[in-house]
This record gives C-alpha cells, sequence and structure tokens, in this order.
C-alpha cells in the first residue's frame, strides 16, 4: 500500500491522517455515548444533575402566579444560544476568507517549523471539514434557540398557582411538556458547543495529524472530566457523592 492515498483525485492524504480522523470521529462518538447514558462508573453526569435542576425550577414555578423571573431566566438561555449561533457565522465566513487566501497562508506555513505540509489541495479539504464542524454547531444552536422559543410558550400554558391547586393533573402536564422541551433544548445547545470544542482539537490538524491526535484525546478527557469529576458537577448534586 502507498505511503500516501489519493483522495477523490485531488487531495494527498497519509495513512496517519486517515487514522486522525478515525480516532477524532470515534472519540465524538464515544463522547456522545457516555453522556448520553448519563453515568459512567457509577457517577451522575454534570448535564443529567442539570437536568434536574430544570425539573426543579419549572415545577417551583407552579407555585408562583409572577412568572417574571421564569422569563428572564428564558430570555437568558435564548441569548446565550444566539449569542454563540451567531458566533459560529463568523467562524464560518473566516474559514471562507481563508480558502480565498489559500497560497498566501501555505506560504506562511511552509516558512513555519514542525508544520507538516501536505499541499494546498489536503489544505482546502482540511478548511471544508473545519466549516461543516461549524455548519453543524450553527444548526444546533439554531434549533435550540427555537425550542427555547417554543419552550416559553409551552410555559404560558402552566396554570396559575391556584387554578393548579384545583386541577393538579393538569398542570402537571403542562409542567412536564415545558420541563421535556426545556431538556431537548439544552441537550442541542450541547451538541453545538461539543462540536466548538471539538474543533480546537480539529485545528490540531494543520500541524499534523499527530498534533490532531493529541488535541482530540486533550479535549476528550477535559470534556469528560467537565461532565463527571468537576466542582461544577458536585455543586449540582444534593450530596457530594456521586
Amino acid at each position: 500500500m502507498p505511503h500516501a492515498i489519493r483522495h477523490w483525485g485531488f487531495a494527498a492524504m497519509t495513512i496517519i491522517d486517515y487514522s486522525a480522523m478515525v480516532l477524532f470521529v470515534l472519540l465524538w462518538l464515544a463522547y456522545a455515548r457516555i453522556t448520553g447514558d448519563q453515568q459512567i462508573l457509577s457517577r451522575t453526569s454534570l448535564t443529567k444533575a442539570m437536568a434536574e435542576r430544570r425539573r426543579e425550577w419549572i415545577l417551583n414555578s407552579m407555585n408562583r402566579d409572577l412568572k417574571m423571573i421564569d422569563t428572564q431566566i428564558m430570555g437568558g438561555l435564548q441569548n446565550g444560544t444566539a449569542f454563540f449561533a451567531s458566533t459560529t457565522i463568523f467562524a464560518i465566513g473566516g474559514c471562507f476568507a481563508l480558502l480565498g487566501a489559500t497560497e498566501q497562508v501555505d506560504a506562511i506555513l511552509k516558512d513555519i517549523p514542525f508544520i507538516v505540509q501536505g499541499g494546498r489541495a489536503t489544505f482546502e479539504l482540511k478548511v471544508c471539514g473545519l466549516i461543516a464542524l461549524f455548519a453543524y454547531s450553527f444548526f444546533k444552536f439554531g434549533w435550540s434557540y427555537r425550542l427555547f422559543n417554543y419552550c416559553t410558550i409551552l410555559f404560558g400554558t402552566i396554570p396559575m398557582a391556584e387554578e393548579a391547586k384545583q386541577d393538579p393533573k393538569r398542570a402537571m402536564e403542562a409542567a412536564e411538556r415545558t420541563i421535556r422541551m426545556n431538556i431537548i433544548a439544552a441537550s442541542h445547545f450541547n451538541m453545538g458547543l461539543r462540536a466548538i470544542f471539538y474543533s480546537i482539537g480539529y485545528l490540531g490538524w494543520f500541524v499534523s495529524p499527530w498534533v490532531f491526535m493529541l488535541a482530540t484525546i486533550l479535549v476528550f478527557i477535559v470534556l469528560l472530566r467537565r461532565q463527571f469529576f468537576s466542582e461544577a458537577r458536585l455543586a449540582l448534586l444534593t450530596n457530594n457523592g456521586n
């Protein structure tokens, strides 16, 4: 097998490059699976702990008629989502600008030591991959923003405190719908953030596939630590156990 493989007839990439790409995808899927299961080594994840706090917040809102506090919280969630969505748009624009200046960037990279040169076509392919990451992130943030908007509307279906006491079943059903929508919106927001975090590891590919693999592993470890071994996780739990 030749050391370099011709990909789609225009981009020469080595076996190490393909191996780094496979590792990137595997660690991405592994993290999604681990956090999706919500537990690892019998430890509750930060995402699951936060979902429980979301449930407490919405159920607590049933005890008050004035929902201004709740609408302010929802507004903050939407504003944060909109910020990241707009940020990814700027990132995508920057990547396209980078494609338009490939020759200048290639000339600069040749003067920098320790950077593995793969040719112009390979560089453009890497940039296109980065664009795909940011595009995925944008769509996740955009959908999350819309779901938070739906959640705000569902908040309006939760009865007032007196009505909730008269018909607790109807009130609980309305609250459960709102809780579910809020958790789904947060899940898509987390997926968008995950793409941004992994894009940091992806940037290592512009140096060398070895740096790409190392950076991806480091990102994976950091994200796992934040989910299962961080102080933020302990702060959300009612006790300091699992």
